[in-house]
């Protein structure tokens, strides 16, 4: 293992729109950090971006690289193919999930992360831990009010 982070993502919704949560799993050296969280009505995209937000907002040491590895190609080919750059010129025109996709600006470095993309259900195990954690999250009970989507569905974004 090299001297970075490895950053595992997943995302989960039931329905699509429907009950939906993230699964996160970051690990450096021998330390590892599992992060779940699950909504009452949510979108796979959004779990799949705020999973990366959330995974990214949680690392603690801003010397270090992080690798990110996710099944979404609607995350890894906005960065790698540089789509968000163009969207945010256009000012997100017409896109979805703006909330979100500022929120990972915010968080995102260019210069320290690095994404991947992964083949979903397949052999990668942490990738398929963050399904399991996801699927998990939009499971339970007291799920959290999703707002960016719900303000979406309202018609006020």
């Amino acid at each position: 293992m090299g001297n970075f982070i490895e950053l595992y993502t997943d995302g989960a919704a039931s329905g699509n729109p429907g009950p939906g949560g993230y699964g996160v799993v970051l690990k450096y050296k021998q330390h590892r950090k599992e992060i779940s969280e699950g909504f009452k009505l949510t979108t796979n995209n959004r779990m799949e971006l705020l999973a990366v937000i959330v995974g990214l907002a949680s690392v603690t040491n801003n010397d270090l690289q992080v690798h990110v590895f996710s099944d979404s190609k609607y995350v890894v080919d906005a960065i790698n193919l540089k789509w968000l750059l163009g969207w945010r010129k256009t000012g997100f025109k017409n896109k979805a999930n703006v909330d979100l996709w500022q929120r990972f600006l915010k968080e995102y470095k260019p210069d320290k992360h690095k994404f991947f993309w992964v083949k979903g259900h397949a052999s990668n195990l942490e990738n398929n831990r963050c399904d399991e954690l996801a699927v998990a999250a939009s499971k339970q009970s007291n799920l959290k009010i999703d707002e960016g989507y719900e303000a979406i569905k309202r018609g006020l974004v």
